[in-house]
């Protein structure tokens, strides 16, 4: 008997950030937008998909510029005539105030989430939103955007954070959060799905401007919480 056809769900992190300034100021999630090497990846990204034939139905966004600005360029270099839509939702985990959190806490604040363990649903991420709130929003979101019969072929932007939350409920069948899946930016992510929760996770974290991840040897939250240190990473 021949299986039920799957549809093909591309599963972007944005492109790179900065979230401080020169001088240590953190920049709003809100409002951060890519920089030049965010655009060099959404771009690289893009002449992939266009290398490779890949046609897209619908685009998804969260809707925070870092994701609609990478959404746009991807779809520019694959030569791509399609509006991004807002899913806000699938916005990134969220943090509460730095100034908030006592200088003893700072490094379990910033890669707690993402360390794993008992009890991840109750961790906070920069003692603002919990990891268990993150999936009470977003899985609902990610569960609806299946469910339409308007796309075969779908490119949703989105956030590490999220897209650790919509992988690991992919590889498990079940809610579950694998904080210790890295998600470079601009990385895709390569799902199957099928009917109900059926989905065959065929590609992660891949990265068109580092293959291999050759230079890397810290995680995005690291890297993050040595800036905000302003220690060398």
């Amino acid at each position: 008997m021949k299986p039920a056809a799957r549809r093909r769900i591309y599963l972007m992190r944005h492109g790179s950030v900065d979230y401080f300034l020169p001088d240590g100021s953190p920049v709003h999630p809100e409002r951060v937008p890519l920089n030049a090497e965010g655009e060099r990846q959404a771009d690289a990204a893009g002449r992939l998909f266009a290398q490779c034939g890949v046609r897209f139905d619908r685009v998804v966004v969260s809707g925070l510029p870092r994701t609609v600005q990478t959404a746009q360029r991807v779809l520019a270099a694959a030569e791509q005539a399609l509006e991004p839509l807002v899913e806000p939702a699938l916005q990134e985990i969220r943090g509460g105030r730095l100034a908030d959190i006592p200088p003893d806490e700072i490094e379990q604040a910033f890669l707690g989430a993402f360390r794993g363990g008992s009890g991840i649903e109750a961790q906070r991420f920069l003692g603002g939103e919990s990891i268990g709130e993150l999936l009470d929003r977003a899985l609902p979101a990610f569960a609806a955007w299946r469910a339409r019969d308007d796309w075969q072929c779908l490119l949703m932007v989105l956030h590490g954070g999220v897209n650790r939350a919509l992988l690991s409920t992919a590889l498990t069948g079940e809610r579950a959060f694998f904080g210790r899946l890295e998600q470079q930016p601009a990385c895709i992510n390569v799902l199957d799905v099928g009917a109900g929760d059926e989905a065959v996770v065929r590609a992660v974290n891949l990265a068109p401007t580092q293959w291999l991840h050759e230079r890397e040897r810290y995680t995005t939250m690291e890297k993050l919480l040595a800036q905000y240190l302003r220690q060398p990473a």
